[in-house]
Formats: C-alpha cells, sequence, structure tokens
C-alpha cells in the first residue's frame, strides 16, 4: 500500500491538466494511463478558442499545434465564413493538434512539473464502504483524500463509483480518418450543418474538414442519438458521402488510415462523491452541439484540484458546485435543443436559422467554439440563458415526443 495526495486515473488532456497544476502545488501525485506513452485518442483534434485559452493558463507552447483563426459553417447552400471573436475572457484564435501529440505534449509536461506517470498501467476506484480511497493498479493499492477519474468515456472506473452515463440523455457517435490536401494549412475550420443519411433523411450533427497544417486534415462526421433510426446510422457510409462532397473542393485524396468511430458521453449521473470526481468526458463534459470537450476536460481538471488545494475534505461537493454553475446551463440546454433537432422537420428550417443572418450567425459560431457558459456577456448570453429557462420548461414535452420513441 502506498499514499498520495492525489491519485489521477486517466492521463489525457483531463488528467494532465490536474497533474500539472497537482505537481505545481507540491503535491505527491501519480498519474495511471493504460496506454502506453505517445498513444493515439480517435478525435476531430480542433482547439476551441477556449481550449487554446486554458492551456495559456496551464503554460503550454502551442508551437507544434496548427493555429486556426475561424470557421465556415455550411448549411445547405448557405455558406458564412467568420473568424474567431475577440472577448476578454478567451483568445481570437483555436488550433488543430492531433491528439496523439497533443495528449504526449501535455503528460510530458506533467511529468516535468513533478507528477509521476505509469503507462500501459490500468487503474480502479478501491471503496471503503461508499468513499473511494484510493485505487488499484498493476498489482498495488495507492491511497489518497482524493481520486480523480478523467478516463474519458465512462468504463469500468465509473461503473464502480456510479458514475455512468445518463440513459434517459442523448449522446454522440462520430468517425473521423486523415487524408491528404493541397488546403491542409488554412486557417478555418469547416463544419457541413447539413448531413443526410444513405434515406436522404437529415442528421442531428456535422461533417467536418479540420486543417492539420501537416499535409492532411482530419476529415470526420458525427451525429447526435436523438435521430430516427440512429441505431441503424451507417458512420462508414455516413463519411464516405460527406467525403464525396468534399473531395472535389479540397482536392482530397484517399484515408491515410482506416477511418476510426467514437462513442461522445453527454451526461453522467454523478460526478462527485465521498473521495472522487470526475472530469471531462467522464463527467459528461461534452457540448452537444458540436462533440467538443478538450476545454471542459482542461478547466475540469485544473477546477478539481484548485478545490482540493482549497478545502480537501469538502473538495468533491466544492467542485461538483463549481463545474455546475460554470457548464451545467449551456450543457444542458445544449441536451435538451438535441431533442428538438432529432425530427427533420425541425432541424431544415434550425439550420436556415442558424446561419441566416449575421446575427444568428454569431450565436451560432459561439455555440461551435464552446464560448458560451453562465457569465457569457451580450446577444449569446442572453439567447442562451432565455433557451435554458424555456426548454426547461418543455423538456417533459421535449422526452414524449422525441424521434426515437
Amino acid at each position: 500500500m502506498q499514499e498520495r495526495d492525489l491519485v489521477i486515473i486517466g492521463g489525457g488532456p483531463g488528467g494532465a491538466a490536474a497533474a500539472m497544476v497537482a505537481a505545481r502545488a507540491g503535491l505527491k501525485v501519480i498519474v495511471f494511463e493504460k496506454g502506453p506513452h505517445g498513444r493515439d485518442k480517435v478525435c476531430g483534434d480542433g482547439l476551441t478558442p477556449r481550449a487554446v485559452g486554458a492551456l495559456h493558463e496551464l503554460g503550454i507552447d502551442l508551437a507544434g499545434a496548427h493555429r486556426i483563426d475561424g470557421l465556415r459553417m455550411i448549411a445547405g447552400k448557405k455558406t458564412r465564413e467568420l473568424a474567431w471573436p475577440t472577448t476578454a475572457r478567451f483568445p481570437n484564435h483555436g488550433a488543430v493538434w492531433p491528439r496523439r501529440l497533443l495528449d504526449g505534449h501535455l503528460i510530458d509536461a506533467a511529468i516535468a512539473a513533478g507528477a509521476e506517470v505509469r503507462f500501459e498501467t490500468e487503474a480502479l476506484p478501491v471503496l471503503d464502504d461508499d468513499r473511494v480511497v484510493g485505487a488499484d493498479a498493476g498489482g498495488e493499492r495507492f491511497i489518497a483524500p482524493l481520486t480523480i477519474l478523467a478516463a474519458g468515456a465512462q468504463g469500468m472506473a465509473a461503473k464502480i463509483v456510479g458514475a455512468e452515463r445518463d440513459p434517459d440523455e442523448p449522446f454522440g457517435l462520430a468517425i473521423r480518418a486523415y487524408a491528404p490536401t493541397p488546403r491542409h494549412a488554412e486557417r478555418h475550420l469547416e463544419a457541413c450543418l447539413s448531413l443526410r443519411d444513405q434515406h436522404g433523411t437529415p442528421v442531428p450533427g456535422y461533417g467536418w474538414m479540420f486543417p492539420a497544417g501537416d499535409g492532411t486534415v482530419n476529415i470526420g462526421v458525427g451525429a447526435l442519438s436523438t435521430m430516427k433510426g440512429f441505431k441503424q446510422l451507417n458512420l462508414n457510409r455516413l463519411l464516405d458521402q460527406y467525403a464525396a462532397i468534399v473531395r472535389e473542393p479540397w482536392s482530397l485524396g484517399g484515408y491515410i488510415d482506416r477511418p476510426r468511430a467514437w462513442r461522445l458521453p453527454m451526461s453522467s449521473s454523478k460526478r462527485s462523491g465521498p473521495g472522487w470526481v470526475a472530469i471531462g468526458d467522464a463527467a459528461g463534459f461534452v457540448n452537444p452541439m458540436n462533440g467538443e470537450g478538450i476545454d471542459y476536460a482542461l478547466e475540469s481538471g485544473m477546477l478539481a484540484v484548485e478545490q482540493y488545494l482549497v478545502d480537501v475534505p469538502n473538495a468533491p461537493a466544492n467542485y461538483d458546485r463549481v463545474v455546475g454553475e460554470r457548464f451545467d446551463a449551456f450543457l444542458r440546454t445544449g441536451r435538451r435543443f438535441s431533442f428538438i433537432i432529432g425530427h427533420p422537420w425541425l432541424l431544415k428550417p434550425g439550420l436556415r436559422l442558424a446561419v441566416g443572418t449575421q446575427t444568428t450567425a454569431d450565436i451560432t459560431l459561439a455555440v461551435m467554439g464552446n464560448l458560451i457558459d453562465s457569465a457569457t456577456p451580450g446577444a449569446a448570453g442572453r439567447v442562451m440563458r432565455v433557451a435554458d429557462t424555456t426548454l426547461r420548461w418543455a423538456d417533459p414535452l421535449l422526452r414524449r415526443t422525441r424521434a426515437t420513441s
């Protein structure tokens, strides 16, 4: 049995961020990552301005990332190319950074800060009655006042503490591949909001082209579980259909690797309890409108350790309150809105509205950039707060009439 100040299960962006903050504060922290150093993580690789802001806060050098200055949104025949806004809270640029490079860079920064990291080691929480007291890993037991679950989409570790996905809430599926293109150095992400499946049914989701600046683009598609026929949706076929659309304008080559799919958790039954907290994907912190969660993982990882440093015994409860104040209203509104756009007859006019005017396009840009939360000023913040109140009252009806029922 070994003692630590902090045990972290998972070495992705959230776990690495938590480890950095903890080690720099002088805590004795250990991170368990079940993959090898430099392992890949299937992802769109896009970093929002919010994520870049969090990386700046952590002191991370982004020299290895490809800078992105805005978003090109396509809905039917309408295209709008918008720059990321300049705000007091977030920088006016994002990035594309393949996860095999980003995650390796972050975990190396955690090691440099003094964190102990064990790769290729699966860890599971240890319970004493209803309290998590540490983790079992590699045949050893590690005891700590706080254990952070940062293992991505909910798995066995989440099941042990009861932090599984809420089955009544939506989730997403996505698939991506890499392909060569002469437009690899462009500084705008491209999102096609008007996807259709092989039957011509509108898909609540989008297709993306994220230029990586290395000769390739990350091409992918994602869809929400709120559409009728979601279980029969063929992601590989949907990706191929989208690739056929963008092949000519992007001079797109064939897939460099086999397309890989993944699940996007957008809820969690619990995100804290005695002796533990969940961060990032493990807590369901994924924007239902874009499938993005790296920024939330970084922020929640930092917040978890900050609460620990202030008040160890009450850190889980205080963390739950703080992340709730920051994230809940926006993510809750996104989940409820996903029930609406699951209906094809509502999705189409919704897309026209999303990019129809400069004002609505700016709000859509803020949503797609994860730039909205409880503290957002201006029109986007007001719209979010009104939507949160309105959809709260409409929630029972939205669930009864969901397209998948």
